[in-house]
């Protein structure tokens, strides 16, 4: 686990203890709940730094995790990681519950829960801010190339090889390249999003085959699907100024008569 995560849950844990003792042992749920909701939606930058320390994180998926109506259909691939984070944290305090006999387990170690404390359903506001970081404007700003326009640089010398090779076909060589250069395990990612954390707002966004993950994408893989989806759009771009895609009259490249095709997702 990551060390930085490690002591913001440590922090966590000391805080639901002290609130415990504040309120007379009262509500030991919705205090647990409550303290994760406000604790462990974290900042981008932070965040991000946490899934480079242990890209583990991008394996998360959403599940029944996301309490948030507004993010439970489309959710940003950092409520993803924050919400399992919170699913594990909020565990934990309830263990600390039993341990201390604020709460009881049953025959069958399910924990006992007051209907008084489960009907008091909150909705829980998430706050974090995936539209600015401090850590993705300071990185843009330096000299040189980053990581992921290094690896799509790459990738457009080799479709242009290939249209050199055979220009006949450059959308299917298009898809065949932004395929090949997809990133998709979890240690590759995570120096992406340490590089430029602005990548955990991104969203499903209905980019993944339902089938693939069952409706329920790792997080890792949305922002795989979207950068191979920038990548083949630049690939054809670069193939229209090749002069081997053909334009409209609006201006939009003209696709084969299978448009669905995709880049695989594997």
């Amino acid at each position: 686990m990551s060390g930085l995560l490690t002591q913001i849950l440590d922090e966590v844990r000391l805080e639901y203890l002290e609130l415990m003792r504040e309120s007379g042992f009262e509500k030991p749920y919705a205090t647990a709940e409550r303290l994760c909701h406000e604790k462990l939606f974290l900042d981008v930058d932070l965040l991000a730094r946490i899934v480079e320390e242990d890209p583990t994180l991008l394996a998360a998926r959403a599940g029944d995790h996301i309490m948030n109506r507004q993010e439970r259909e489309n959710p940003a691939v950092g409520v993803i990681i924050c919400a399992n984070i919170l699913a594990a944290a909020l565990e934990g305090l309830m263990s600390i519950a039993v341990e201390n006999n604020w709460l009881e387990e049953d025959e069958d170690g399910t924990i006992l829960v007051s209907s008084e404390e489960l009907e008091q359903e909150a909705e829980y506001p998430i706050t974090a801010d995936y539209s600015h970081s401090e850590t993705a404007r300071n990185n843009l700003a330096r000299p040189g190339p980053s990581h992921l326009s290094q690896l799509f640089a790459s990738a457009e010398e080799s479709f242009v090889d290939s249209l050199q090779q055979d220009a006949r076909d450059a959308y299917q060589s298009a898809l065949e390249v932004s395929s090949e250069f997809s990133i998709f395990a979890p240690d590759d990612i995570a120096p992406l999003v340490a590089e430029n954390p602005l990548l955990l707002g991104l969203r499903p966004d209905g980019m993944i085959d339902e089938e693939l993950f069952e409706g329920d994408p790792p997080a890792g893989i949305i922002i795989s699907a979207h950068l191979t989806r920038m990548l083949l759009n630049q690939l054809l771009e670069l193939g229209m100024e090749h002069g081997a895609l053909a334009m409209d009259s609006d201006g939009n490249i003209i696709l084969p008569e299978d448009p669905e095709q995709k880049p695989t997702l594997h």
